[in-house]
Order: C-alpha cells, then structure tokens, then sequence
C-alpha cells in the first residue's frame, strides 16, 4: 500500500466576495466553517463576513466543488453565521449566528441543495447586555437536542427539537466554568460534553441527562493554556 507523503494540489478553488453591514467583522468575506451534506452531494459554507451559507455541488472522485443553484442562503444583515450542524434526519440545518447571537433553523432540500428558514432563536437571556458571540453548535445522535456556547456571556445553552417540525424550545443555560467558551465536544458515548473556555484556561467536563438533553458540571475544570478545541480519537 503506498505511503501518503503530503498533500496533493487543490482540486478546486472558490473565492467569496461581497461585504455585509457589520464596520469591524464584515468588511470582506469570511468563509468560517464547511459541511458536507449527507448524502456527500454538497458542500455548506458559513461566511461570516458576508451573511450568506454558500451551496456548492461536491464530486466525491475529483475533489472538485462548483456553485449550485441556488448558489446561497442568505441570511440577515449583521447576523455572522459562523458553524453549521446538520440533525441526523438529513431535513434539517441549524447555524450558529455569532454577531447576532442566534441560531438559525432550515429545512433542506437535498436534491435542489436549497435551505429554506423556517426558524431563529436568541442564545443568549433578554436581559444580558454586555458584549458576547455565539460559538459553537453540535446535535446529539439522537436528534432529540441542540447545543450552543456563548463566548461573553459563557454559556452553554440545550435546546430541544421537536421531532416533527424541527423547532427548537429553550431547555437549559447553564455556565461553562470558564470565559470565552469557544469549542466544546461529546465524548463517543455521549454520556460527557467537554468544553475548552479559551480564555479561561481550562477544559470542563459536563454530565448529559440522556433524558432531558441538560448538562451537569462533573468534578473540576482541567487547566489548560487557552484550549481552542478538544477531539476524540476512536
């Protein structure tokens, strides 16, 4: 079997244009997280800096990617869409909004590759006004929760999905233990969720209710210098 040395030479290249209303984040494009589809026909970009998910046909033998049509989702003006997880039925995409602070649900239509909304959420409390952005977003296998961070706020936050409409309901904000959580992850039983409070300097371990969907703090936050992220070999 031959040995991998390295990286081959692009199959493709793509880039993004455009602007959005935002001074600071959103003077030029920022293609911040990629998907692929379920059934691996077609690649998701999240561009904050333009407020658009870009849709892309995928060839899985080549490598290659060209525009759909419809090319885009676009989103609200000033809204950052930064991660993107698909729930395990395939029919529906939720976004993690980081300027806005929301998450943004649609459905998804895999053969035109065309995500229409159908739903938006604020992660953080009516009454928080201080500086904060959403972060990361990850669904259990079982489809039955939603889970976001903000980084500011720092906060995890549990959402439940409905199982026929695929609207989620607010379950539980709880602290990360630490500041800016920026990334978190189940462990494979998903039994455990880890976060890594970049700012905070540690890794915390939380316990999932297989039933209700909310956390647990367990035991006492690992100190780490500024975790960005935590993944599981397996």
């Amino acid at each position: 079997m031959p040995s991998l040395t390295g990286l081959g030479e692009a199959a493709s290249f793509i880039q993004h244009e455009g602007s959005s209303i935002d001074p600071q984040r959103q003077k030029g494009p920022n293609a911040h997280s990629i998907v692929i589809s379920p059934d691996n026909r077609i690649v998701l970009a999240a561009d904050l800096g333009i407020d658009k998910i870009m849709v892309y046909r995928f060839d899985a033998k080549t490598g290659q990617v060209t525009p759909n049509d419809p090319p885009f989702a676009q989103l609200t003006g000033g809204s950052g869409p930064r991660h993107l997880a698909f729930h395990p039925n395939g029919k529906w995409l939720y976004a993690v909004q980081e300027l806005s602070n929301e998450v943004v649900a649609f459905k998804w239509d895999a053969q035109k590759g065309e995500l229409t909304q159908f739903q938006q959420v604020k992660t953080l409390p009516a009454d928080f006004t201080a500086q904060s952005t959403a972060a990361e977003i990850a669904i259990r296998r079982d489809g039955r929760f939603l889970y976001t961070s903000n980084r500011g706020h720092d906060s995890l936050v549990v959402y439940s999905i409905d199982e026929k409409s695929g609207e989620l309901t607010l379950q539980q904000r709880v602290p990360s233990r630490g500041k800016v959580p920026r990334y978190f992850t189940f462990d494979p039983t998903e039994k455990w969720l880890l976060v890594s409070n970049q700012e905070g300097g540690n890794v915390a371990v939380f316990s999932v209710d297989r039933n209700s969907g909310e956390l647990k703090a367990v035991g006492e936050p690992v100190a780490l210098a500024r975790p960005m992220a935590v993944v599981f070999l397996h």
